[in-house]
């Protein structure tokens, strides 16, 4: 098992390497994105890898500023759902949207790092580091890049707090499953509130990560971009 998953690390970081070797990177070109917060201005942003408290432990390259971008087309069809949740007493919170490339090359080398386990007993302490390529937790290209996903839950307006999901956003494990039944009623039924209108609006789930949605006809299906968050 030990080689097997020195073959995964070192697969996955000579895919990090050679960007080009799927879909198209478009470096630095970020005139078809928009500030979230400039389309659906009743957002509430905590960008967790803005912060240190992300499964990795401290800022991520490439979040140089605490905001979310997404493409035009995927800002305007969150401002649908973000107009239905309010109807519904909820406000959106979003924990990440676009990502550089950058970012995602640096989950790569922590993950090939299986010696830093600062941040395990917070979001995978089920997990053994050296199998998070193996298990798809981490990956060399992510549909975050392409600049059509967001990682978002829900904010309930009276309690002032975040809906209970059963489960916190970046925890590896099966129960993050959107469908996962070791959960209350409740709690499910919260998921299904934030995944049944995020469908109604043009984005589709993610079987693992309840929290994560891409727009179904996102307008750069093959492109990865570069530029900074910012």
């Amino acid at each position: 098992m030990r080689k097997y998953s020195v073959f995964f690390i070192a697969f996955c970081l000579t895919l990090a390497a050679c960007k080009q070797s799927e879909g198209t990177v478009k470096e630095q070109d970020s005139s078809d994105f928009v500030a979230i917060t400039d389309v659906v201005p009743d957002v509430i942003l905590e960008i967790r890898y803005y912060g240190t408290y992300n499964f990795v432990g401290t800022r991520i390259d490439g979040y140089l500023a605490p905001t979310a971008l997404l493409t035009r087309q995927a800002a305007d069809s969150l401002k649908a759902v973000s107009d239905d949740v309010i109807s519904l007493g909820y406000r959106l919170k979003i924990y990440d949207a676009y990502r550089p490339q950058c970012a995602v090359d640096h989950f790569v080398r922590w993950a090939a790092d299986v010696a830093d386990t600062t941040m395990r007993r917070y979001f995978y302490p089920d997990v053994d580091k050296s199998r998070l390529f193996e298990l798809d937790y981490i990956m060399a290209k992510s549909g975050h890049t392409r600049g059509s996903t967001v990682d978002l839950t829900l904010f309930d307006m009276t309690t002032e707090k975040e809906v209970d999901m059963g489960g916190t956003f970046d925890w590896f494990g099966t129960e993050s499953h959107p469908d996962y039944r070791g959960i209350t009623d409740v709690q499910f039924a919260n998921r299904m509130i934030l995944r049944d209108a995020m469908l109604r609006h043009g984005f589709k789930p993610l079987d693992s990560e309840w929290w994560h949605f891409t727009l179904k006809d996102e307008p750069y299906p093959d492109t990865y971009f570069t530029f900074p968050v910012e």
